[in-house]
């Protein structure tokens, strides 16, 4: 039996342009984007169809961007496939939220608030300490926990068995690096991004983010929506609202969402937004899965050829 998990794109999978084509195309993703811009006060439509990249990459409009372009990717595929269904949902980091609104957990307007603040407070955790992240590929998970402990660096990303995030203050990351690569690591890359994303350093963006959700409605998810802090499923809104303050400051535990959907036998993935990410990943994970991707019109009709005959 068919099983279809909708998995959503974390940060870093940006690219101008993205969502142009489906707006255009589509009235219900142009309104997604309207309705976007009406609700923030700015055109966060011309940011991401035109930038510049900078524009597009800072942290409060990025969160909603993607946001905004991975449901509209979901939108079309509606459009065009008005019988698809999911069994079940995820995304990574700010994806999750994208994964709680398509479980009807939070309004659209209200997930576009929050990202927003959400960017905005970690931004501002980012200028209060300076931070780095990087990427270690082929070393275990305890080996990471050691380097960690002798460094004072945290584990951010569990996202695949082979690869995993480290992030901390930017000299201690640099000491880090050296010593995965010491202890055989496959390869080390340093991580393009603005701070250390979920670790402590991101203390302060968690305890703000707190307050704000506090007169954020929030309902019982739909369909089960897989949790970055625990990679089981969310329980009700006030579960919800403390699993996504703490996972700002703690490891996004993607190979334990990925290992709880294949589990409960999912066996086809579609991501929704920017990018292929989390599609590699997965595959990492559950190596028979299905992959299916919509990021823009070409991808979409790619999906809709491959998924209409089998959704329902």
């Amino acid at each position: 039996m068919t099983r279809w998990a909708v998995v959503f794109a974390g940060q870093g999978a940006q690219f101008v342009g993205m969502g142009r084509d489906l707006a255009a195309a589509y009235p219900e993703c142009r309104a997604l984007f309207e309705r976007a811009d009406e609700v923030l006060g700015y055109a966060l439509s011309k940011v991401c169809f035109e930038g510049p990249l900078e524009e597009l990459t800072r942290s409060d409009n990025c969160q909603p961007a993607i946001f905004v372009t991975s449901i509209a990717c979901l939108a079309a595929l509606r459009h065009e496939v008005p019988s698809f269904s999911f069994d079940a949902t995820a995304g990574l980091s700010l994806g999750e939220w994208s994964a709680l609104h398509a479980a009807d957990a939070i309004s659209f307007d209200d997930t576009l608030r929050v990202l927003q603040a959400r960017g905005r407070f970690m931004q501002a955790a980012c200028a209060e300490r300076q931070g780095g992240m990087v990427s270690v590929i082929g070393l275990s998970e305890e080996k990471l926990k050691e380097i960690c402990a002798a460094t004072g660096v945290e584990i951010a990303n569990l996202n695949s068995p082979e690869q995993t995030v480290l992030s901390g203050e930017k000299a201690r990351i640099a000491e880090a690096e050296k010593m995965a690569q010491a202890a055989g690591a496959k390869r080390t890359v340093m991580l393009n991004v603005a701070g250390a994303f979920h670790s402590a350093l991101m203390a302060s963006a968690a305890a703000r983010l707190e307050e704000f959700l506090k007169d954020v409605p929030i309902k019982t998810p739909s369909k089960p929506v897989i949790s970055n802090v625990t990679g089981r499923p969310h329980g009700g809104p006030e579960e919800i609202r403390q699993a996504m303050v703490r996972q700002v400051t703690s490891a996004v535990q993607w190979v334990a969402c990925v290992r709880y959907l294949q589990q409960n036998d999912i066996t086809h993935y579609l991501e929704c937004g920017p990018g292929r990410v989390l599609s590699g990943l997965i595959k990492r994970t559950h190596k028979d899965a299905e992959l299916f991707d919509i990021q823009d019109i070409g991808t979409l009709h790619k999906t809709v050829a491959s998924i209409g005959s089998q959704s329902g």
